[in-house]
Parts: structure tokens; C-alpha cells; sequence
């Protein structure tokens, strides 16, 4: 159920960004986009046992606080009409923004949860995962796995199928 609702939230926001990018209405449009991110990143979860955003919980909710802040700061800061910027460390406030809370704060964000991700998926969770996988293809009749013959063979030590006359040549 959380993964159609969550496939079908994904499918509005795309919806959405359409709409208010032909309406040109690019405020909106940067929010909805942002929320679509979100989305998407949060649609990697969906086959996880436990809650419905885990193990990605944490990034996500970082994201979405990223983009909030990141995109209000910049269409608070940035206007057409400006013609003089605040500078900060020599680049305007606006761009300073930009950078920082949509893509240096994003990037560290995810390598931060690359370098804890062997605490999310250890090795006993990965055995686990690759065990109970095995476990149900050996139970399941899959349509491309080949089949087990069971081949009869020869006393003579020959390795091959007997033949009707019980000669293994």
C-alpha cells in the first residue's frame, strides 16, 4: 500500500511541476521540484520491511530541510529589478545560498550517509537479505532458471546417461 500511495504522490508532483512550469510560475515550480526530489529519493525505501521512509529517514527530512531553507533564502534574496547585491566572500547572497543549502550541504549530506551506511546495512542484514532471497528461488518455480534432470548414470564409473541397452557409449 505505501508503495502505490507513495508511486502515485510521485506521479502528482510530476504532474504539478509540468503545470506550473507551462503557467510560469517558477516559485512554486522550485518547491514542487524540490518535493518531487524528495519523492523519488524516498521511492528507493519502499520495498523495506520496517518503516515507510527507512533506512532513509534521516536523509531525507535533512533534504527537505536543505530545500526549504535553500529556496525561500534564495527567492527572499533574488528579485529581476536588483541591480546591487549584498556580496559574501565575493559571490552575491543570492548565489551564496544557492550553492551552499542546494548543492555543497546536499552533497555532504549524501556522503555522510555513504560513510554510515555500513551501520544501516551491515554485512549480517546483507547475509540475510542474499539468504532469504536463495530461499525462495529455491522454493519458487522461476520461468528462465533451468531445469534439474535427474540423470541416471553407469556402474562402470563413467560419468554420462545410460542408454536403453545399459552401454554408457
Amino acid at each position: 500500500m505505501a508503495r502505490n500511495t507513495l508511486m502515485t504522490v510521485i506521479g502528482v508532483l510530476a504532474v504539478g511541476a509540468l503545470l506550473t512550469a507551462s503557467l510560469g510560475w517558477y516559485r512554486v515550480f522550485s518547491y514542487v521540484a524540490g518535493a518531487f526530489i524528495l519523492a523519488v529519493v524516498a521511492g528507493a525505501s519502499t520495498e523495506h520491511r520496517g518503516s515507510v521512509l527507512e533506512p532513509y529517514t534521516g536523509l531525507i527530512g535533512g533534504l527537505a530541510g536543505m530545500f526549504l531553507v535553500g529556496l525561500t533564502g534564495i527567492w527572499l534574496l533574488w528579485n529581476p529589478g536588483v541591480t546591487s547585491y549584498t556580496y559574501v566572500l565575493g559571490v552575491p547572497m543570492p548565489t551564496l545560498v544557492y550553492f551552499v543549502l542546494l548543492w555543497l550541504a546536499p552533497a555532504f549530506a549524501a556522503i555522510y550517509y555513504s560513510l554510515i551506511f555500513d551501520r544501516i546495512g551491515s554485512e549480517a542484514i546483507v547475509d540475510d537479505i542474499i539468504d532469504e532471497a536463495r530461499d525462495r528461488q529455491r522454493d519458487a518455480e522461476l520461468p528462465l532458471a533451468p531445469r534439474q534432470i535427474d540423470r541416471t548414470t553407469g556402474t562402470d564409473g563413467l560419468d554420462g546417461t545410460a542408454d536403453v541397452e545399459g552401454d554408457d557409449d
